[in-house]
């Protein structure tokens, strides 16, 4: 009894490793939302991706790709440029991302973007990276922090003409965005166990699903996006 007991405990511990093992390599996920239901689907990449070769990626399983841009008040992503007219040269719509460190004043981190990413017709709307994780360790407060996203919002919005859509988590909508007149601007909420629940989230437009994800074209791992209604507005 007891050596069926370990023998079963070992194979248990070698499945649940193997699980486990499989997940964070991005060969098991969380959620697996078919494309009946979301037929809009999509990545967002940065320099992390490396070197993309964009014509391999699958068109039927990726519509559209937003990419990394700018970072706070000065810094590039240095495939930016790369990646953007590789994926538009490959018939991806296209998009960028800006990612909005809290140490850095609005002003000064809309123009670092602003200065890279031109007006393009058929640009999809641009995107504020919101988030706690790579962010500067001091947090403000919630006014300040109100204070510098206006500032940076309205930059935009007078330069692109439409407003931008928020990048963010569960948490840090919570702490900083949600009882504000930014609620009412498009969401694109990250939650990787399970779909954001759309009651929450009203203006949820975009849902990412999974973030170590594995694609033909992309050494290593990737987000995954999708529409919620089929469009990014």
């Amino acid at each position: 009894m007891k050596m069926m007991f370990f023998k079963l405990s070992s194979i248990a511990l070698v499945l649940v490793s193997g699980c486990v093992f499989s997940f964070f390599l991005g060969f098991l996920r969380l959620n697996y939302p078919s494309l009946k239901t979301y037929p809009v689907q999509g990545i967002d990449v940065s320099h992390h991706q490396g070197e993309i070769n964009w014509s391999s990626i699958p068109k039927e399983k990726v519509k559209f790709v937003y990419i990394k841009a700018t970072e706070g008040g000065d810094w590039r992503d240095p495939m930016f440029t790369q990646n953007w007219t590789g994926a538009k040269n490959s018939g991806f719509e296209v998009g960028a991302y800006h990612f909005f460190t809290l140490c850095r004043d609005g002003i000064t981190q809309a123009k670092n973007f602003m200065n890279l990413v031109d007006t393009s017709n058929g640009m999809l709307p641009p995107v504020i990276d919101l988030e706690y994780v790579g962010n500067c360790a001091a947090r403000p407060s919630r006014e300040e922090f109100l204070l510098q996203l206006s500032d940076f919002v309205q930059e935009w919005q007078t330069f692109y003409m439409r407003k931008p859509v928020f990048y963010t988590t569960k948490e840090f909508y919570h702490d900083y965005l949600e009882g504000t007149d930014f609620v009412s601007y498009s969401l694109w909420i990250r939650d990787i166990f399970a779909k954001p629940d759309v009651k929450d989230y009203p203006s949820m437009v975009l849902w990412q699903y999974a973030d170590n994800a594995r694609i033909d074209g992309i050494k290593g791992p990737v987000d995954l996006n999708v529409a919620i209604s089929g469009t990014i507005k």
